[in-house]
């Protein structure tokens, strides 16, 4: 698929706790990854969308680049356990900047644990929807 677009990378398969991952190795990087990880989020969408329409029971694969994945993922992470003090600490609803599917995923498995927050996913069928973070006994906004 890269080689079609004109890029020239290697590909390492690696097994990760999150499933399969594709790190793909480049002397440009970043023009792989795209602004904000776009174009890598857009890599791993026709990956998987391609193995599913001949391998319906192949596993999700995560397609990384540069570790820019994991760094990004600890990034967001933080940012949603510092937005879970403050709703825990103010009481007021926090709403997320727009996520993939993927990403809102990652928001609410971060929060699982907590007693006191909960994340809700705006309805609706865009492929970026924001996330609001609220205390669980507070009513829906």
């Amino acid at each position: 698929m890269l080689g079609h677009l004109g890029l020239a990378a290697t590909i390492q398969a690696e097994e990760n706790p999150e499933g399969p991952t594709l790190q793909i190795i480049a002397e440009d990087p970043e023009g792989i990854i795209g602004p904000n990880g776009e174009r890598l989020d857009d890599l791993q969408y026709l990956l998987n969308r391609t193995l599913q329409k001949h391998f319906p029971k192949a596993p999700r694969i995560r397609v990384d680049c540069g570790n820019f994945r994991a760094t990004h993922e600890a990034k967001l992470n933080e940012e949603v356990r510092e937005m879970a003090a403050r709703v825990r600490e103010s009481g007021k609803p926090v709403l997320m900047r727009p996520l993939n599917a993927y990403y809102r995923r990652l928001v609410h498995n971060a929060l699982v644990d907590e007693p006191e927050i909960e994340s809700i996913s705006a309805p609706g069928e865009s492929r970026l929807k924001r996330i609001t973070l609220r205390k669980k006994d507070a009513a829906p906004s």
